[in-house]
């Protein structure tokens, strides 16, 4: 798997969010002069004037940097602002549902933006300060992002299933095509459907991304028209996806995309959501994944009431040592062995690459000669004992195009499922402007 190295910047802007309210009303100063505005109501909160204005005055600036025409102020404003009532109604929702972020989930999310930035934990707030960015406030959207996240999963994508007969499809559709192991940077402008529109609101809507795409090819910028028209998850990012593999494209951008030019913008195309402009920014890769793998076998003794973490540790130790002293690891891992999935194999966990498992557990096996056994260690699902059966150099492409064939077909409907959820949710919610 291809990764860059992400500026800090970037990361705060796509693993965060716009503050939401946090009141519910306008406090008034002493002399009666009012401090702040409602900009809109959404059914029980608000957004506030201060907020749209903050979360608006940082797109500005974002835009600016990144060298995008920025379109009329009332434009970018009504996009922010249904942006921010968006975020709150899924908030709400998730509220309702009950979903909490613990601290535990919200630690680990900021220690992955750390490492993404080789940083240590205890530095990220420094590294946020020299950002301009309050370390508190960062937490709190932090918090804000994940939850919907968990929303996401719970109301859209636990719902998506992919059949074997799917991905047998999806691969041979895709057999021969050197796009399924390179990667694509796009953008794309949505222009949104409702699902009971009457025909003359398709044909508005016809008309409006036929309108679009005259202009782009008369050179005004991608970006900027995202930004102002586009009804699209990423409209305020001047309608990038960012990169993507070939093999996790959407079903209708893969059969746009490879076979765009680098800057080209294909003819609209409609789906189920609507209308879309798909712009090819740049495309990389495309070689063979070559990947180490461990063959290994553990054994897993868990912790409870009875069995706390010394006694397994000791217990472990026992184990160990009457394997070395001859007993069949096999035999011993499916008498004691509490992976169920694995214990009935007598431990094999079979081939693996890197990162399929714990980096507690990882970390263990990268010691280990082959045929070594280690000593007791812990993880998240508790003590183990793990031996090395083999080592290998693996030709793994043929592997990560199937588990990237079910990601595509996931992703393919999950892009549709998402904006269909989010209209169904504004559609169902009440909402007053108040500018």
């Amino acid at each position: 798997m291809l990764h860059s190295r992400l500026s800090l910047a970037f990361l705060l802007f796509a693993l965060t969010t716009p503050p939401f309210a946090q009141a519910q009303t306008r406090e008034l100063s002493s002399s009666g002069e009012l401090l702040d505005g409602i900009a809109a109501l959404v059914n029980d909160g608000v957004v506030l004037k201060s907020e749209l204005q903050t979360e608006t005055d940082r797109i500005v600036a974002r835009l600016q940097q990144q060298g995008t025409q920025l379109p009329p102020p009332q434009v970018l404003n009504r996009q922010v602002l249904d942006r921010l009532i968006i975020e709150q109604l899924q908030l709400q929702r998730a509220e309702k549902l009950g979903i909490r972020v613990s601290d535990e989930t919200l630690n680990q999310a900021l220690a992955n933006i750390a490492q993404r930035n080789n940083v240590p934990l205890p530095d990220l707030p420094a590294l946020l300060a020299r950002e301009g960015v309050d370390y508190a406030t960062y937490r709190r959207d932090l918090r804000q992002q994940v939850t919907i996240d968990q929303l996401r999963q719970r109301d859209v994508l636990q719902r998506i299933n992919v059949s074997p007969r799917e991905v047998d499809a999806y691969l041979a559709r895709q057999e021969g095509k050197a796009s399924l192991r390179q990667e694509f940077l796009l953008s794309h402008i949505l222009i949104a459907v409702p699902a009971s529109a009457t025909p003359e609101q398709v044909e508005a809507a016809q008309r409006q991304v036929d309108d679009l795409y005259q202009r782009v090819q008369a050179g005004e910028d991608f970006a900027k028209l995202a930004v102002a028209y586009s009804n699209g998850q990423q409209a305020l990012e001047g309608g990038s996806l960012g990169w993507r593999k070939g093999s996790e494209l959407p079903s209708l951008f893969a059969e746009v995309a490879p076979g765009l030019n680098k800057g080209q913008v294909a003819e609209p195309v409609r789906n189920a959501s609507g209308f879309h402009l798909i712009k090819l920014d740049d495309r990389r890769g495309g070689e063979a994944i070559m990947e180490n793998q461990t063959h290994a076998r553990h054994i897993l003794l868990t912790t409870n009431e009875v069995l706390d973490d010394s006694a397994a540790q000791e217990q472990l130790k026992a184990i160990r040592a009457r394997i070395i002293g001859g007993e069949d690891f096999a035999a011993v891992a499916k008498a004691v062995s509490e992976d169920p999935q694995s214990a009935i194999e007598g431990g094999d966990l079979g081939w693996a690459g890197p990162g399929n498992f714990v980096p507690a557990f990882e970390e263990q096996l990268n010691k280990l000669q082959v045929n070594e056994i280690s000593p007791p260690f812990r993880t998240q699902f508790g003590w183990h004992i793990v031996q090395v059966l083999e080592r290998r150099v693996y030709d793994a492409t043929a592997d990560r195009q199937k588990q990237e064939a079910i990601l595509a077909i996931r992703n393919s409907k999950l892009g549709d499922e998402v904006d269909i959820w989010t209209r169904r949710l504004r559609d169902e919610a009440f909402v007053e402007y108040r500018l």
